[in-house]
């Protein structure tokens, strides 16, 4: 079952790539007493995600931090190396979006949101989504009915939501 609104997050470990290497990040340190606005994507490089998801959080970064929001997350299953990369490209890591990997995909499916895609070669990934958490508990929350769509989950939509 899929997580939805009302639900805290369950607890899960991610992982970022800082300068010494990759660093373990806490699903519950990272959301504790904060507000953060997550979105995660079925691939990095992938049409849609590079494309369209991406960069709407980049063109509204500052109204989500005009709202309070501590930080915007963006999660994929890839590996922690590709999402580093990834941010550099799309420019993301510059807007101070956290790229961060689900690299095995567990609070992926911990969260109910991993499918497999055989025809175009996506196995174990995160469906499509956007929410926001408070300190913890998912407050709004935006999943696509298609992976090959940035309607709801869009960095716009979630925005009108808070």
């Amino acid at each position: 079952m899929a997580i939805t609104q009302g639900d805290n997050l369950p607890e899960g470990e991610l992982v970022k790539l800082g300068g010494t290497g990759p660093e373990a990040v806490k699903v519950s340190e990272l959301t504790a007493g904060r507000k953060l606005a997550v979105f995660a994507v079925p691939g990095a490089y992938t049409p849609t995600c590079h494309s369209a998801h991406v960069p709407s959080f980049i063109r509204t970064k500052d109204a989500f931090k005009a709202k309070g929001v501590d930080e915007i997350i963006c999660i994929s299953v890839n590996d922690p190396f590709v999402m580093k990369a990834w941010g550099e490209e799309t420019g993301a890591t510059e807007a101070g979006i956290t790229m961060l990997s689900d690299g095995t995909g567990a609070f992926t499916k911990a969260l109910g949101m991993d499918f497999d895609a055989p025809p175009v070669g996506l196995m174990g990934r995160s469906k499509r989504y956007a929410m926001y958490v408070e300190d913890g508990v998912v407050k709004v929350f935006h999943p696509e009915e298609s992976p090959g769509t940035c309607e709801i989950s869009g960095g716009e939509a979630l925005l009108a939501e808070i």
